[in-house]
């Protein structure tokens, strides 16, 4: 008995151990990219979508060259898909964008790889939705409150959130487009910018349809809900779909 006692206090203090005190990544797990990740329920999520600097730390390592790249530039909506030469993921609105910047004219299998590399996969369609507004933390700080579900990613009402219209209670939209990936207030579990900014690729569809989540910087309110579902081909690289990773807990 004393010896089963000794492993289950071994395996308590291990578990313990695993995250540092701002719910960091599992210790010892690979985190090539530095995600800052927030424990959930079940899973991990990264508290904010991919940067510009972590993505280039991937491209660093794999010698990826993305498809925005091979095509001269992704694409941006102007009275129908327009292609913009030079717009890429480090230079998203044809300038070099700084490295806090979301990482975005990405595809879904480019998101997939990026996430594979930093130890971790992009999350399905149920968790990016539970993460995004069912709060999981035992003592959320105010306003937030555990196993309360919300109507948007910021909380209770869509103020703060990166977009334009009504999403901003009646503010005009300011033309600033995305913006630096930690500069919102965090939301739900503490995460950045799940509702607007960009909208995120999600494990979910076939290639001829992948689903995206949250909205971005162009849309308003409802684009922000859970109930409002979009896709884009899997080989679709665009200015306004970013994405951000998940991973399991190391057991």
């Amino acid at each position: 008995m004393l010896a089963g006692m000794r492993r289950m206090a071994l395996t308590l203090g291990i578990v313990a151990s695993a995250f540092d005190a701002a719910g960091a990544a599992p210790a010892g797990a690979a985190n090539p990219a530095g995600i800052d990740w927030q424990p959930l329920s079940t899973f991990l999520m990264a508290r904010t979508e991919t940067s510009v600097a972590q993505f280039r730390q991937f491209v660093a390592a794999t010698g990826r060259v993305t498809e925005a790249e091979r095509r001269g530039g992704g694409q941006e909506f102007a009275g129908g898909w327009q292609q913009r030469p030079g717009w890429t993921w480090h230079s998203p609105f044809g300038a070099p964008a700084a490295d806090d910047e979301p990482a975005v004219h990405v595809t879904w299998h480019e998101a997939r790889d990026f996430c594979r590399w930093a130890g971790s996969r992009l999350p399905t369609d149920a968790e990016w939705v539970a993460a995004a507004y069912t709060e999981q933390r035992e003592s959320p700080p105010a306003p937030f409150v555990h196993g309360k579900t919300y109507p948007y990613p910021t909380g209770a009402q869509p103020a703060g959130a990166n977009c334009r219209g009504d999403c901003n209670l009646g503010q005009a939209f300011d033309g600033r487009r995305h913006r630096p990936v930690t500069q919102g207030t965090p939301g739900v579990n503490g995460l950045h910018d799940m509702g607007a900014n960009a909208w995120e690729w999600v494990d979910q569809g076939s290639d001829a349809e992948r689903r995206t989540r949250g909205g971005s910087w162009w849309y308003g309110t409802p684009q922000m809900r859970a109930d409002h579902l979009q896709g884009k081909a899997a080989g679709t690289a665009v200015v306004y779909i970013g994405f951000r990773c998940a991973r399991d807990f190391v057991r």
